[in-house]
């Protein structure tokens, strides 16, 4: 028992707890298995529904390269596509927070077992632990700074989520195929009655402790714990992709809570006129023109012009990166196919350079695809629920566009060049 006594963090003795094994491990490790598949699958589904392959603007990870082989354009259809992979991608990531720290706890002496390589697989094993444990916590630190905080991590959160993600995904690939075969087998063993229960565990190299403490809570009850967690994190955080009486229960979540405001322009909001740096003068029915260009010249439009033009309504939600959302909201206003046959494009639409009056924050300036712009349920809106525009939905005009994300759907709208991108 001495030579089990404590030292250093690579000595048996120094890990002492008797929760630790290859079982309570690979329940964690397959619950991962599969929510990080969708986190992957659902972020870069958000990444293409930016379109970045349109313009510069729209695309914050420039260089990419091979890494954007699966880049498509972003579909119309259904409405409410971008509400539904964002949301999942933001509410899942943050309820898998528990499992993943429940997951590093368990393998942390691995992290310290010498000798560091004793095969060529077993240092493979390593190099994808030390690339997976790294990447996990980058990945999910700064999604959970964007989420909550609006962002605070040093360097564009884009480029760096991105590329992390790939970093990540890879390391996760390569360990999960290393070892599911044997969390498997673990998880098979945990109900086999016939099996001592710690056999298994007591074969397993690093993760078992030769001397543990008094359990103070079963391996069951651990599991129980870390899922609870989940699933309140869920429960505070899945709402803000309602309206009503589910947003309430968003307790820990941004957006979440009550209604910003009451009235047809009480619903959830990103950046309000004040911070985006609109001044009220240059919004005002006297000051404010749209400038629409194409190949018929450049036309000017009093808000006063926009209304004297075919209205149409479109009932659509609003989804962010961040993975709130509302409900649908009524719009009216003219369709973006209409201002391209203005423009002088009296067939098919082209795509769309979209500039506001925004001062401050990012995507002051989007693009739209051509299908996009013929979609007959993309506005340029004046109205939502009955009512003009709020100065912080946009007024005096916003781009609603079904199923794009957020900050694709300017608000403060001054200048659209239609097929000016190409």
């Amino acid at each position: 028992m001495r030579d089990l006594a404590p030292r250093l963090p690579s000595s048996p003795g120094f890990w002492r707890s008797p929760l630790r094994g290859p079982r309570f491990t690979s329940v964690l490790g397959l619950v991962l298995l599969a929510g990080i598949t969708v986190l992957f699958v659902t972020g870069l589904l958000s990444y293409a529904a930016y379109n970045p392959g349109l313009s510069p603007v729209n695309d914050k990870t420039p260089d990419k390269g091979l890494l954007g082989f699966y880049l498509f354009s972003w579909p119309t259809d259904p409405p409410w596509l971008y509400r539904l992979t964002q949301g999942v991608h933001v509410t899942l990531g943050l309820a898998l927070v528990p499992v993943l720290l429940a997951k590093l706890w368990s393998v942390v002496p691995r992290l310290f077992t010498l000798p560091p390589v004793r095969s060529l697989a077993h240092g493979l094993e390593r190099v994808s632990l030390l690339l997976l444990v790294g990447g996990a916590l980058f990945e999910f630190v700064t999604g959970v700074l964007n989420v909550q905080l609006d962002y605070v991590f040093p360097g564009s959160f884009y480029p760096l989520h991105f590329y992390g993600a790939w970093v990540f995904f890879a390391a996760f690939v390569a360990h999960a195929v290393l070892k599911a075969p044997a969390a498997v087998r673990n998880v098979r063993s945990m109900r086999d009655a016939r099996r001592r229960p710690d056999a298994a565990d007591r074969a397993a190299d690093g993760l078992v402790a030769p001397a543990p403490d008094a359990p103070t809570v079963s391996r069951r009850g651990a599991l129980w714990t870390v899922g609870g967690g989940s699933l309140l994190l869920l429960g505070t955080s899945a709402g803000r992709s309602f309206d009503g009486p589910l947003r309430a229960t968003a307790l820990l979540a941004p957006h979440g809570g009550a209604e910003p405001g009451g009235g047809p322009n009480g619903f959830q909001i990103n950046k309000t006129a004040a911070y985006a740096g609109i001044d009220a003068a240059e919004t005002s029915e006297e000051a404010w023109r749209l400038v629409v260009v194409g190949p018929a010249g450049t036309v000017r439009l009093a808000r006063a012009d926009l209304l004297r033009l075919p209205q149409h309504s479109a009932a659509l939600p609003i989804a962010c990166v961040e993975g709130w959302s509302t409900s649908d909201q009524s719009w009216r206003g003219v369709r973006l196919r209409d201002l391209a046959a203005l423009a002088g494009f009296d067939g098919a639409p082209p795509d769309v350079f979209v500039e506001s009056l925004q001062r401050r924050g990012a995507f002051r300036h989007g693009a739209l695809r051509a299908n996009q712009v013929a979609d007959p349920r993309s506005l340029l809106a004046l109205s939502v629920n009955g009512r003009t525009l709020s100065p912080d939905h946009g007024h005096p005009a916003r781009i609603i566009v079904p199923a794009a994300p957020g900050v694709l759907n300017t608000k403060w709208v001054a200048r659209m060049t239609f097929g000016g991108l190409g």
